[in-house]
């Protein structure tokens, strides 16, 4: 897939799913611009580590609840380089607790972070995409969203916010050939997922089909199709990769 002349934002990008983005959309030709929160020698070394064989990224620290630094990011990024393409809304946490034990800032926190990020960049980057009559939203869904997961209401809560949102985005936008579309993940192999017990992984791997978890890199690749021009013709809908798991 080809992303060259392309300028790219993603939030969250310094590991997971959003560091193997940043990786796949440099190394096919776009510019790309990632968001990350504190971990600033992480983003230099991601940066350095592209930059070191030719491909472009640079990292910018930024909370991404704070309404008002998405739009300072947005700037920064079209100031200098006069356009935005594509914005992958990645940025999320999780803080699970059964329902009864979950605090009021367990559940506002992963609200925020997870839904309201989306809103921000989205809201921020639209005005960019109308304007040039072009652009690509990638919103970093999870199946929790769709179906469920005991002690996770508040991630599912706004996993499931996300593909609403993402709906009506993409019916709003369509007119000026704005996309936007979801990727709904299942149980893949990050750094969050490495700490879960054996026996634990053994249940989630029992109702895969494929017998095994996913990687970071194959959701990179959806996320790559998805801002390619092959999917030109795809907005408002959620894609799941999860193995076959339902």
């Amino acid at each position: 897939m080809d992303l060259t002349q392309k300028v790219a934002l993603i939030t969250g990008g310094t590991r997971g799913i959003g560091k193997s983005i940043v990786l796949a959309f440099a190394k096919a030709g776009a510019r790309v611009y990632f968001t990350y929160l504190g971990s600033s020698e992480r983003a230099n070394e991601l940066a350095s580590e592209l930059k070191t064989v030719g491909y472009f990224a640079e990292g910018i620290e930024a909370d991404a609840i704070d309404f008002a630094r998405a739009q300072e990011v947005v700037d920064e990024v079209v100031k200098k380089e006069g356009r935005l393409d594509v914005v992958v809304n990645n940025a999320g946490i999780t803080q699970d607790n059964l329902l009864l034990r979950m605090s009021e800032e367990q559940f506002d926190s992963v609200i925020r972070t997870n839904l309201k990020s989306v809103f921000n960049y989205t809201k921020a980057a639209s005005k960019v995409m109308l304007k040039q009559r072009n652009g690509v939203f990638i919103n970093m869904g999870s199946i929790v969203g769709d179906e469920g997961n005991a002690g996770q209401t508040n991630y599912a809560a706004s996993k499931a916010g996300i593909i609403g949102f993402t709906k009506a985005v993409a019916l709003e936008l369509a007119s000026r050939n704005v996309r936007a579309n979801v990727v709904a993940p299942g149980f893949i192999e990050t750094e969050m997922t490495a700490a879960i017990p054996e026996e634990e992984l053994k249940k989630w791997l029992e109702h895969i089909p494929l017998g095994r978890p996913g990687k970071a890199e194959e959701v990179a690749d959806l996320c790559l199709f998805l801002a390619s021009e092959r999917a030109a013709y795809l907005t408002r809908q959620v894609f799941r990769i999860d193995g076959g798991m339902r």
